[in-house]
């Protein structure tokens, strides 16, 4: 009996100092996978989205303010040269095409009333610049002692919202593009303002 008792008191002595110590697992764990959840992604995209849609319209806004500004500088230029053509040619007056206030095809070697080779730009003088189309209608008489110039956006509502007019008084007016085909209609009506 004394050996029984003697091999208890070692087993609780073991077992004492095995608990105390911490357990092994011998178990694999499966690795948990990292990364993002489901819904943490939806709500990233959700986030850029707004933030998306309050930009856009302010930048596509600001677009067309930025073309407006570049038409109406544009046609300023436009004027003045109309002025130093019927200067330079007065036997002609004022040109009754942009082309001709460009190189209009030349190397500008000898300007003529064909080409005055007064604007250089051959973006502005081809008709189509910053989103808006330019055009210049002389009266058909010779000496020319009119003009009507008119700059209205290729893309409404996108390119530009206003369109803007002016002749041989030089002054730069804001008309709208919607007023129909051939017609212009004066100040701030529809959506240019």
């Amino acid at each position: 009996m004394a050996k029984i008792q003697q091999f208890w008191v070692i087993l609780i002595t073991r077992n004492r100092y095995f608990c105390s110590m911490p357990m092994v697992s011998t178990k694999t764990r499966v690795a948990k996978p990292g990364g993002f959840s489901l819904v943490e992604l939806l709500v990233v995209v959700m986030v850029i989205l707004v933030i998306a849609a309050i930009a856009i319209p302010n930048m596509v806004n600001a677009r067309m303010r930025a073309n407006e500004a570049a038409a109406v500088a544009s046609m300023k230029t436009i004027n003045t040269a109309e002025v130093l053509y019927a200067t330079e040619f007065p036997n002609q007056g004022y040109a009754p095409s942009l082309a001709q206030l460009g190189a209009n095809g030349t190397d500008c070697d000898t300007p003529g009333p064909s080409n005055g080779c007064i604007i250089m730009d051959e973006a502005l003088t081809s008709g189509l610049k910053s989103g808006y189309i330019f055009e210049v209608l002389g009266d058909g008489k010779t000496p020319s002692t009119s003009y009507t110039l008119t700059a209205m956006p290729a893309s409404p509502g996108f390119s530009g919202s206003c369109g803007f007019s002016s002749g041989d008084s030089g002054g730069v007016v804001k008309v709208s593009p919607n007023a129909g085909a051939g017609r212009l209609a004066m100040g701030s009506g529809g959506s240019c303002n």
